[in-house]
């Protein structure tokens, strides 16, 4: 099963990309955050600039002209439908448990260093892997988990400082 995502752009344009889709993309990193696009035999200049990744928005200036883009993935779009919050448990130290399932896969230990972003760890639920990330930089204090464990509903998962 292909991961898909939903990018709506300007608050009025939507579309839906799996991941293979956007792994083809013909782009090229030019720095952090500077990219050249290809699309159609046309070359596009991409700069990010701004972001906010815990609400997944971003403002993509292509050419000369600025947009503003909201990503949600499939787990996104999961708690949107069941009426659940992810956002207001990403905010705080404290990462929870979204949703009932079980513990795939641990990717950092106490102590580790983490940008926001990074894979922390891999949820299982209704037969879907769901990639946990990091709200936040920050050190982790604590790994309340192991792998293979099972979790309930807000379950603290990680505390960072």
């Amino acid at each position: 099963m292909d991961k898909n995502y939903k990018v709506t752009v300007n608050d009025a344009y939507t579309f839906e990309f799996t991941k293979n889709q956007i792994a083809s993309l013909d782009t090229q990193q030019i720095t952090d955050k500077h990219y050249h696009l290809l699309q159609e035999n046309r070359s596009f200049k991409a700069e990010v600039v701004s972001k906010d990744f815990l609400q997944r928005q971003y403002d993509i200036k292509i050419n000369s002209n600025t947009y503003k883009v909201a990503i949600s993935n499939e787990l996104d779009l999961l708690i949107e439908e069941m009426g659940l919050s992810l956002g207001a448990a990403q905010k705080v130290n404290d990462l929870k448990a979204p949703m009932p399932g079980l513990i795939l896969e641990v990717n950092v230990k106490e102590g580790d260093t983490v940008n926001e972003g990074d894979y922390l760890l891999v949820l299982e639920a209704m037969k879907m892997e769901n990639t946990l990330v990091a709200p936040r930089d920050g050190v982790v204090k604590s790994v309340s988990v192991q792998k293979g464990e099972t979790v309930e509903k807000n379950q603290l998962l990680i505390e960072m400082e």
